[in-house]
C-alpha cells in the first residue's frame, strides 16, 4: 500500500489540537527532564496548596473543593493543554463569580455552571476561536483585574480582622462595606495579629528569600502559633469541619431543565473569564520562555479540566499566571511538572486533613490580601489614566462596573467601548488628499516613470485614500469624493495606501461611480490590491462604470487618452 500524506485538514487539526505533552515527548524526554519537572512540580504544589484553599473559602465553598480543582483541573490542563508550562487550578479572578453563583444557585448550581463552562470552552476551542479571545483591549483587562482585586480584598476584611457580624455578610460591595464598618468594634486582636504576621512573612521572604514558598511558610507559622497558644480565632475546622480522608468519586449533579436555564448565564460568565485568564497566562508563559502555545488546544483542555473538576465536586479551573510563572522559574521542562504538582496536592489532601483543619482563616485571608495587592496592577492603571481620555474612559467604566455591578457586564461594556474607541481612531486616521494636477510619483517602484508636467491637466483630478476605508470612515470619505468639480472630465481614486475596504466603503465607491456616470465623468481606480479590487467588484464597481489601473501614472495616461478620443 503506497504511503499517503495526511490530508490538509488532518494536518491543520494536528497543528491546532496536539497537546504540548505529546510534542515534548516526541522531541525526546529523558531522566534529566523528569528530574527538573519533579522539582518544579513540587515547588508549584507548595505554592498552590494554601492558595487553592484560600480561593475556595473566599468563594463560599469548602477548602477541599479548591484542592480538588487544583488536582483534577491542574492534571488535565497540563496533560491536554496547548502550553508547555501552564498550571491550572482555581484562580482569584473567579472568586466574585463563584461566590455569586453559590449564593444564587447553591453548590449544585455551581457544579452545573462549571460543567456548562467546560462545554462552552471546548466548543470555542474546536471552533478555533482562541485567536479572537485575545482581542480584549488592554484597558479592559486592567480594569476588570483591578476591580476583582478590590472585591477580593473587601471579601477578606471579615477574616483579616476577625469581625463578628450580626447577620450574613452582604455580597455587593457597597452594602458589604457598610456592614463591615458597623462591626469594627468587634475586631479580634488575635486574628488581626495573625493576618498581619502572614502578610509580613510573605512580603519579607519575597524580599530576602524570593525562592522560598512564602505563602506556605506564612500559613504554617500562623497555624503553629494559633494551635500552640490556643488563640481564639476561627479556623478551617471550626467553620467547615475536618475534611474527610480520601478523594471523592465522580458524580453528575441532579438537575432539570429549569436548573440548566438558571445556571447557563453563570456558565457563560465562567467560560468568558476562563478563556481570557487561561490564554493571558499562556501568553505570559510564552513571553518568559520564548515558546508558543496553541490557543485552541488550550481552550479545549480548559474545557475538559472544568468538566473533570465539576464531576469531582470542584469549582472553576483556569490557567493561573502566578503558579505558571513559578513553574517556569523553578526550571520546568514541560507539562509533566503540572501533572506532578497535581499528584503532590492529591497526596496532601488524602493524608493531611486534620492538619488542614487547624489553619486559621485569618492566615488564609492574609494570603488573599497579598494576592489582591499583586492583582491590582497599580502601575498599569496609573499609566492608562495618563495615556488618553478614551483609554481612561474604558478603564474606569470597566473597573466601576466590575466592582459595583457585575464582572461580565464590565467586560462586555468595556470591550464595546474599546471597539468604538478603536473605530473612532481608525476613522480619524483615514485621509483623502486631493491632487488636482495628479503630480505625485507612482506608488509602485516598478511602475513606469511618471512625468509630473504631463499630468498637469485641469480635466483630471486625483484623490488619494490613506488608511483603512471602512464603515467608520465611509461617510467622511464619501463627502469628499462626492465633490466632483464642474468641468472635470476624469476622476482618479488612488487606493495604493488603502489596505482595507469593507462592504460599506465599497458601496460608497459604487455610489460615487454612479454619480460620476450621470455627470459624464470618467472614473479610474489606481493601485488597488487584489483583495480590495475583489471587494469593490463584488459591489458593482466594475467596467464600464470604472476602470482599474496599476498606479496613478497609468490611470492619468489612460484618462488623457480617453479624453482626447472623446474630443475628436
Amino acid at each position: 500500500m503506497p504511503f499517503e500524506q495526511p490530508s490538509r485538514a488532518r494536518q491543520s487539526f494536528r497543528a491546532h489540537f496536539t497537546p504540548k505533552l505529546i510534542t515534548v515527548l516526541r522531541e525526546g524526554y529523558g531522566a534529566a527532564d523528569l528530574r527538573a519537572d519533579v522539582v518544579a512540580g513540587l515547588t508549584v504544589a507548595v505554592v498552590a496548596l494554601p492558595l487553592s484553599m484560600a480561593i475556595a473559602i473566599a468563594s463560599g465553598v469548602g477548602p477541599e473543593r479548591g484542592l480538588i480543582t487544583a488536582i483534577i483541573g491542574g492534571f488535565l490542563v497540563s496533560a491536554l493543554g496547548g502550553s508547555r508550562f501552564q498550571i491550572g487550578g482555581p484562580a482569584g479572578a473567579f472568586i466574585v463569580l463563584v461566590a455569586a453563583t453559590v449564593e444564587a444557585q447553591g453548590i449544585e448550581g455551581l457544579i452545573l455552571a462549571t460543567l456548562i463552562a467546560g462545554a462552552l470552552l471546548m466548543a470555542a476551542g474546536f471552533l478555533r476561536l482562541g485567536a479572537y479571545v485575545k482581542f480584549i483591549p488592554y484597558p479592559v483587562t486592567v480594569g476588570f483585574t483591578a476591580g476583582i482585586a478590590v472585591i477580593i480584598f473587601a471579601s477578606q476584611i471579615h477574616d483579616l480582622l476577625g469581625l463578628t457580624l450580626p447577620g450574613q455578610e452582604p455580597g455587593a460591595l457597597a452594602p458589604k462595606l457598610v456592614a463591615l464598618s458597623g462591626a469594627m468594634h468587634t475586631v479580634n486582636p488575635a486574628a488581626l495579629g495573625l493576618s498581619a504576621l502572614v502578610i509580613a512573612i510573605i512580603l519579607g521572604l519575597r524580599r530576602v528569600r524570593p525562592g522560598w514558598p512564602g505563602m506556605l511558610v506564612a500559613v504554617v507559622a500562623a497555624t503553629a502559633l494559633s494551635a500552640g497558644l490556643d488563640l481564639p480565632v476561627e479556623t478551617v475546622g471550626s467553620r467547615f469541619g475536618v475534611p474527610n480522608a480520601g478523594f471523592p468519586l465522580p458524580a453528575l449533579p441532579s438537575f432539570g431543565w429549569d436548573a440548566l436555564i438558571a445556571a447557563a448565564p453563570h456558565g457563560a460568565a465562567f467560560a468568558l473569564l476562563g478563556s481570557i485568564e487561561s490564554l493571558l497566562s499562556a501568553v505570559v508563559a510564552d513571553g518568559m520562555t520564548g515558546a508558543r502555545h496553541r490557543s485552541n488546544c488550550e481552550l479545549v483542555a480548559q474545557g475538559a479540566a472544568n468538566i473533570g473538576a465539576a464531576l469531582f465536586g470542584g469549582i472553576c479551573v483556569t490557567g493561573a499566571i502566578a503558579r505558571t510563572a513559578t513553574n517556569i522559574r523553578a526550571g520546568a521542562r514541560g507539562p509533566v511538572s503540572g501533572m506532578i504538582h497535581a499528584g503532590a496536592l492529591l497526596l496532601f489532601m488524602v493524608t493531611a486533613g486534620p492538619v488542614l483543619a487547624l489553619a486559621p482563616l485569618a492566615a488564609l485571608g492574609g494570603v488573599l490580601a497579598v494576592v489582591a495587592w499583586n492583582m491590582a496592577e497599580r502601575h498599569a492603571f496609573a499609566s492608562l489614566m495618563r495615556a488618553s481620555r478614551g483609554d481612561a474612559l474604558v478603564l474606569l467604566v470597566t473597573f466601576g462596573l466590575t466592582i459595583f455591578r457585575d464582572l461580565t457586564e464590565g467586560i462586555v461594556v468595556g470591550v464595546a467601548l474599546g471597539a468604538l474607541l478603536f473605530m473612532h481612531r481608525m476613522s480619524e486616521a483615514v485621509k483623502v488628499e486631493e491632487d488636482p494636477a495628479g503630480a505625485a510619483p507612482p506608488a509602485s517602484p516598478d511602475a513606469p516613470e511618471f512625468n509630473a508636467a504631463q499630468a498637469a491637466d485641469r480635466d483630471i483630478v486625483v484623490y488619494r485614500l490613506k488608511g483603512a476605508f471602512f464603515f467608520g470612515a465611509a461617510s467622511t470619505v464619501s463627502s469628499v469624493l462626492d465633490r466632483i468639480s464642474d468641468g472635470r472630465r476624469a476622476f482618479v481614486m488612488d487606493f495604493a495606501q488603502a489596505p482595507l475596504v469593507d462592504s460599506t466603503a465599497a458601496n460608497a465607491v459604487a455610489g460615487v461611480m454612479r454619480q460620476a456616470a450621470k455627470a459624464g465623468v470618467l472614473v479610474w481606480i489606481a493601485g488597488a490590491s487584489p483583495r480590495v479590487r475583489a471587494q469593490l467588484e463584488s459591489h458593482g464597481v466594475t467596467a464600464p462604470g470604472v476602470r482599474f489601473a496599476s498606479d496613478i501614472g497609468a490611470a492619468s495616461a489612460e484618462a488623457r487618452t480617453a479624453i482626447a478620443d472623446l474630443s475628436t
